[in-house]
């Protein structure tokens, strides 16, 4: 059994892993790679694998960095199922076309300065049509059902809390006459969060393929979320300007639309319209709407009292083009809602140009921003940025409210690991940066004890069923070697570095001798 990482590996988009065992190939996640140019033009190539070798594919949730290239997938020869749960589904069916629709409309964009400039015109990654074909290879499924994937394999997705139908999925391969179980995390979600239940616990595995997102970090003031957003609203209002929010349509927006809708029920929101200028986020809350037995015990208390926590008055949805320009004539007293979440595409991009100037408005940015996007570098502090083609200077009060993150923090990441009775064989720590992945494999090797790797793009690693029975000598050596691995990344001087590896690679030389056969220790000696 090989496990391949196709996307999420030394980034945190992109989602993508091929696990082939004796009879089958199935890809978890088929995502788009967002964030900085080089990592971008991954998605025009080809596959790593050829789409019509793949028997089916599991599909954790929604976002597009989990989802996004499905119709190139399909489009390039996939006919098997992608397994789903039903609210994932429904989510798909308006965001992939959203996805096709901006990738036409830049591409237009593009191919009327190409056309002047006589250069090669540019095709989108796929079309609104490849969207909506892609649409039929989808097979719904229910939380907690055990569904057999293929002959050797079953799966079962568990409720993640991250977003609408986010799970985690339990995978179980027979092979060899033995059982071996994995775990994908997708995004693990925050707890306590608006609408949705908090992530499931998980006690058992033999690999874990695990998301590192905030790996490094903590989200501050969450209990007072709601408190912080009370306060931007008002500092904006009395400068007299417009609150821009970016804010991805799916989850991000409806928390938002949840917590305004509590500030305006207990008389604490000031004279300023909401804007949902996003047809996605529009569309995205109508599933919401429909799918409200997902809900936790305050929402769904909410609704029980014949409330609409999500579309009240003072909530506006546009959805044509000349309703979201309008917007742009606003002078202030509106809170504009728009996607994309990272600004990196869709209608902000035109709020933010127009409002980014004015000393008298906000930008509030309630969500993670890679490396790359106009969102990290507006938090970043930079002065100028350029927006679709022109240098706008940034005045506007830039602020950041990190606890609406659907996704757990570093605390959140290591509860969730806690949860399991014995260690598992082995957590490679994907879907982050660089520096949160190595940190969180750094604190489950020296916290945990655990065999914890951060695997690099289009690696393989072979799995091995009988893993968990090998040699206990040998077991005895991997797990000091892990041990060391993270004595090493804590940090110690360079002589004692170069005497624990030499000692190390005696040790590894060694037992590999006296016992043929045995593999190398986990991410070699070095």
């Amino acid at each position: 059994m090989r496990l391949q990482f196709l996307g999420a590996a030394g980034t945190v988009t992109g989602s993508s892993y091929l696990l082939e065992t004796a009879g089958s190939r199935i890809m978890i996640d088929c995502g788009m790679f967002q964030g900085p140019k080089e990592v971008r033009e991954r998605n025009y190539g080809d596959f790593i694998v050829q789409p019509s070798t793949v028997q089916q594919v599991l599909l954790t949730h929604a976002h597009i960095d989990h989802s996004g290239l499905i119709p190139k997938f399909v489009k390039r020869g996939f006919r098997g199922r992608i397994y789903a749960t039903s609210p994932t589904v429904d989510l798909c069916e308006v965001l992939l076309p959203d996805s096709a629709h901006i990738q036409e409309m830049e591409v237009e964009r593009k191919n009327r300065k190409a056309r002047r400039a006589g250069r090669t015109l540019l095709e989108p990654i796929y079309t609104s049509s490849d969207a909506v074909k892609s649409l039929s290879r989808f097979s719904p499924v229910r939380y907690d059902e055990l569904v057999q994937i293929a002959p050797d394999v079953k799966a079962r997705f568990i409720d993640a809390g991250h977003i609408l139908g986010a799970a985690m999925i339990e995978v179980w391969v027979k092979e060899g006459g033995e059982q071996v179980k994995l775990v994908f995390s997708g995004d693990i979600g925050n707890k306590n969060r608006p609408l949705l239940k908090d992530p499931s616990a998980i006690t058992a595995a033999d690999y874990v393929i695990m998301e590192s997102t905030y790996g490094d970090r903590l989200h501050e003031q969450c209990d007072q979320e709601i408190e912080l957003l009370h306060d931007v609203i008002w500092e904006t209002y009395k400068k007299g300007g417009n609150l821009i929010i970016p804010a991805f349509a799916v989850e991000r927006t409806q928390d938002l639309l949840y917590h305004l809708n509590q500030l305006m029920e207990t008389g604490r929101m000031p004279s300023m319209t909401v804007y949902i200028d996003s047809p996605l986020a529009s569309a995205a809350t109508a599933v919401f709407r429909r799918n409200g037995e997902f809900y936790d015990h305050e929402a769904s208390e909410v609704l029980r009292r014949g409330r609409d926590p999500l579309n009240w008055p003072g909530v506006k949805f546009t959805q044509s083009l000349e309703e979201s320009k309008t917007l742009n004539t606003l002078g202030g007293g509106a809170i504009i809602i728009s996607a994309s979440g990272m600004c990196e595409a869709g209608r902000i991009r035109h709020h933010v140009k127009y409002n980014l100037w004015r000393p008298e408005c906000t930008v509030l940015f309630v969500g993670f921003q890679p490396r790359g996007t106009l969102g990290r570098q507006l938090l970043d502090g930079e002065k100028m940025v350029r927006i679709l083609g022109e240098d706008i200077a940034v005045r506007a009060g830039i602020r950041s409210i990190d606890c609406y993150s659907a996704h757990a923090d570093q605390t959140g990441l290591l509860d969730w690991v806690r949860n399991f009775a014995a260690p598992p064989q082995e957590i490679f720590v994907t879907h982050g940066e660089p520096d949160s992945s190595g940190v969180l494999a750094r604190l489950l090797r020296t916290e945990f004890g655990y065999n914890a790797t951060v695997p690099a793009w289009q690696q393989v690693v072979d799995l091995l069923p009988g893993a968990k029975e090998e040699d206990p000598v040998r077991s005895a050596v991997a797990s000091l070697a892990t041990k060391v691995q993270g004595l090493l990344e804590a940090g110690i001087s360079a002589e004692e570095r170069e005497e624990l590896l030499r000692r190390l690679a005696e040790l590894d030389s060694f037992v590999r001798s006296a016992q043929p056969g045995v593999q190398p220790l986990p991410g070699g000696t070095r």
